[in-house]
């Protein structure tokens, strides 16, 4: 049997659909093409939708599901041409789906994007449904790439830190003899997205660079009052997303009196600062070791320069310096992950999760 699967990712921020096709037959694995497609902006508008509650959503879900499966079959076909490959050569297809809906509280993750559409369209078995048996057995279900980090980046003495910066951030922490942690640490650049969009509707759909922040100024007392939100405060295994922060969770403080009159340029400052500070609060305590970014936010230079201020005792670098670009990690951890399930190897942990138990995770959906 081959030993060459295929990753499927979209992310909290919903920027694209990110298709990896690696050979695991080598150590480390090989990515052998990375392929990204964006969302269609009706599919997007539709998603966006989906994350909030609203009339009609199963109708919409079920629409919004065979959409996102064709997107994400089709984002899979073009990443086995660029590897020069054919359906025959690839073992199984790791699918992490769209996710619209989180609940570690309830036990519940929703993640969209029909894995038998996706196997039949691709006619390759698909892994998918990896975070539900995490949650039954008492974890967050998130997040599920450190057991993958610890797996390609576990160093006998360099303490290392995996900062992938989505939508949401989550930190990995692989320090030499303790116990592999890993969890949200909070907003990535989902609030930065949405607050520069509701400025800037048309155009691009990010603030490029932080160069709009940048030209702000920081609310001292607004970052204080957002940094009081009870989840930074909570011990870890933690999980969130936009579930919880969402504009009008950052409405909620910009409606009190003291900000009324408070610019956007400003608002996108302090939400930077906020960014790093919840993020750089977790690591304050470490004093050597390396942050090796990956995501989308590792191109944010205004956010990079605020987070190497708040953390001068760590080096900053990027997963390519260990041999994985940044924006095809996600999606190679969960071809990873489809091939533990093929292996039936365990793919989460514990330790991060909270589950009581090591698991086989994911569901099996055949081609044929």
């Amino acid at each position: 049997m081959s030993d060459i699967y295929l990753g499927l990712m979209s992310g909290t921020s919903m920027d694209g659909v990110d298709a990896v096709v690696v050979d695991f037959a080598q150590s480390p694995p090989k990515l052998l093409a990375h392929h990204q497609q964006a969302i269609p902006a009706k599919l997007l508008r539709q998603l966006h939708g989906l994350c909030s509650p609203a009339e009609n959503e199963l109708a919409n879900m079920a629409s919004a599901s065979v959409a996102v499966a064709g997107l994400f079959a089709d984002t899979a076909n073009q990443a086995i041409q660029l590897a020069d490959l054919s359906a025959d050569n690839i073992t199984a297809i790791g699918s992490h789906g769209q996710t619209i809906r989180h609940f570690p509280e309830l036990s519940f993750s929703l993640q969209i994007g029909s894995p038998s559409h996706i196997a039949v369209q691709s006619q390759i078995d698909v892994v998918a449904d990896f975070r539900n048996k995490d949650m039954a057995l008492g974890g967050q279900g998130a997040p599920l790439v450190p057991a993958f980090h610890q797996a390609m980046f576990s160093h006998p003495s360099e303490p290392r830190f995996i900062l992938n910066i989505g939508g949401i951030a989550n930190i990995t922490t692989l320090v030499p003899e303790q116990e592999l942690l890993g969890y949200d640490t909070g907003p990535g650049n989902t609030l930065l997205d949405q607050h520069f969009k509701r400025y800037h509707p048309t155009g691009l759909d990010y603030d490029d660079n932080g160069d709009w922040g940048r030209s702000g100024t920081l609310i001292p007392c607004l970052l204080e009052q957002m940094l009081s939100d009870d989840y930074f405060s909570l011990s870890a295994p933690k999980s969130t997303g936009r579930e919880h922060f969402h504009l009008t969770w950052l409405d909620s403080f910009l409606t009190r009196p003291e900000f009324s009159m408070a610019s956007p340029e400003d608002i996108q400052c302090t939400l930077h600062h906020l960014t790093s500070q919840s993020i750089a609060q977790q690591l304050l305590n470490y004093e050597k070791g390396t942050v090796y970014l990956c995501g989308g936010g590792d191109n944010n230079g205004f956010l990079l320069a605020l987070l190497a201020k708040a953390l001068p005792k760590l080096t900053l670098s990027r997963t390519s310096a260990l041999g994985i670009p940044e924006q095809a990690l996600e999606a190679m951890a969960f071809a990873w992950l489809a091939r533990c399930f093929v292996q039936q190897q365990t793919g989460n942990a514990s330790s991060v999760t909270g589950a009581s138990k090591p698991a086989i995770l994911g569901g099996f959906y055949p081609a044929n």
